[in-house]
């Protein structure tokens, strides 16, 4: 019973985002960023349900970016079956990042940059208007705290982001969920974890600022979805703007 429920809260979520947020219209061509990991096996899963049940008709494609000069190995084997089985077309791709430890940008960021350059070209070249990504409400809070700690700015990675002159449309079907539902539902769906992590999986501050998150919750025990939807409510009249230059 506990397992058919969270399945059917994650169905209604993204629902729920698709419709919200105009993710999916119908005749849409999507692809997947199917990294391999529990998020993306889990957005891939809940797409291929949700176009069986909604009225608009779309096609599914994903993509995988394998970096060949990185550790991280995912279970290509898996995602083929997975792919075949449930008529989405799958593309391998691969990199290579070429990360300098002297560089003063971290690997993550030049590793992500270029598997998004990837998808970007893949999705171009395959006709589809719609890039899907993985990230969820914790990875929204986490980007929206580190934007405000080292940019001093108030941004996060929303729901839905025009690119190209709106060629393509960057869309994020699980942006209302949680990271601890995406594990149970991985769980109770059997997806697999990746064969190899990355060496440089843990040089980053998300991990800091998530165990920052987990002491806000002990003032308030729902901050974490307070935290999202505050974006959501900003109140004009009490943010501090910049101030005039003495000469205007």
């Amino acid at each position: 019973m506990a397992s058919r429920y969270i399945i059917k809260k994650l169905e209604g979520k993204v629902k729920q985002a698709i419709y919200g947020y105009n993710l999916i219209d119908d005749g849409d061509s999507v692809m997947v960023g199917l990294s391999g990991g529990k998020d993306s096996y889990a957005l891939l899963d809940l797409l291929v349900t949700s176009r069986k049940s909604l009225p608009i008709k779309f096609k599914l494609h994903a993509c995988h970016v394998q970096a060949s000069d990185m550790t991280y190995r995912a279970d290509i084997e898996f995602m083929e079956q997975y792919c075949a089985a449930n008529d989405v077309e799958l593309h391998i791709r691969e990199i290579n990042v070429d990360y300098n430890p002297n560089d003063r940008k971290p690997a993550c960021f030049i590793c992500s940059w270029k598997r998004r350059k990837m998808l970007f070209t893949t999705a171009r070249e395959n006709g589809c208007n719609k890039l899907a990504l993985g990230h969820h409400l914790d990875d929204a809070i986490e980007t929206l705290l580190l934007n405000m700690i080292n940019h001093s700015s108030i941004s996060s990675i929303p729901p839905k982001l025009s690119m190209f002159k709106g060629e393509l449309f960057l869309i994020r079907p699980l942006t209302t969920c949680l990271d601890r539902e995406m594990v149970k539902y991985s769980q109770l769906k059997g997806f697999p974890t990746e064969k190899e992590q990355c060496q440089y999986d843990k040089d980053t501050h998300r991990s800091t600022v998530r165990e920052l998150i987990r002491r806000m919750e002990l003032i308030n025990r729902d901050a974490r979805e307070n935290i999202y939807r505050s974006m959501q409510n900003i109140f004009d009249e009490y943010i501090v703007t910049k101030p005039k230059k003495k000469n205007q």
